[in-house]
């Protein structure tokens, strides 16, 4: 297994505080089946800071670290960018990272609203070749509130990312439905473990996976494995998750 999202890193920001947890991170990821990790740490969220140069420095040295421990898990470069209006500026200026170099890059929202700059903002990534992977909606206040307003984001070429503390319901009831509504609702394209330690915040990519029907399982980790080979990103039409729970509630 693939996990896209993760803050493994150590000492960068709220994830792994120093060399030894990150080696137990790892370990852990190993015995449940996760090969590669995207090393995934906070940028621009008003706490942290961690620009594309250091990341991969920081990759580099922890890959070393995994080969000298014997533990047989990658790492890959990535970054978890909150959203900002200087974002596509600085990442022609090479500050910014996609997950692996390829075309997709993690990006965040507050957690209790949607910046008004966010449509403009994203529908620009992708005219410049940035196709934006919207981390974890299910747990942002402003989607739970109405997730309309993701269907329009999906529907206007972005994608999402669920969270698998959220499927297993570690983050509420209210987390894990709306994660199942937005899986059914195609409007979420990968589960990723976002894990920052192997206690409160650990992976669980196995156990969301078995969580969830089997072709969902499938296809969510076919779209993580598409974006190390450059693949295209399988999608299907978004539905309104307001209208599946009308309709389904008739039967």
């Amino acid at each position: 297994m693939i996990d896209i999202h993760c803050h493994i890193l150590p000492g960068v920001d709220d994830g792994a505080r120093d060399l030894v947890q990150s080696l137990e991170m790892a370990e852990a990821a190993q015995k449940e089946g996760i090969t590669t990790i995207v090393a995934t740490p906070h940028h621009q969220n008003g706490s942290y800071n961690n620009e594309k140069g250091a990341i991969e420095q920081d990759v580099d040295f922890l890959n070393k670290q995994l080969a000298s421990a014997g533990i047989d898990v990658k790492i890959a470069a990535g970054q978890e960018v909150r959203l900002y209006g200087e974002l596509l500026e600085d990442y022609h200026q090479n500050k910014l990272l996609t997950v692996n170099h390829s075309t997709h890059m993690l990006v965040e929202f507050p957690s209790s609203s949607i910046p008004g700059f966010a449509e403009q903002l994203l529908f620009d990534m992708q005219l410049n070749g940035i196709t934006p992977i919207i981390v974890h909606p299910e747990r942002n206040a402003a989607i739970a509130e109405n997730p309309d307003r993701l269907y329009k984001l999906i529907k206007n070429g972005a994608l999402s990312q669920v969270t698998a503390a959220s499927v297993n319901g570690l983050f509420g009831k209210k987390a894990k439905t709306l994660s199942s509504q937005l899986i059914e609702s195609n409007l979420t394209h990968f589960i990723a473990t976002d894990a920052h330690n192997t206690t409160s915040r650990s992976f669980g990519l196995a156990q969301a996976y078995n969580e969830i029907h089997p072709d969902y399982a499938a296809y969510f980790q076919e779209n993580a494995e598409a974006i190390f080979s450059g693949r295209y990103i399988e999608k299907e039409p978004p539905q309104h998750v307001a209208r599946r729970r009308k309709f389904l509630g008739i039967f």
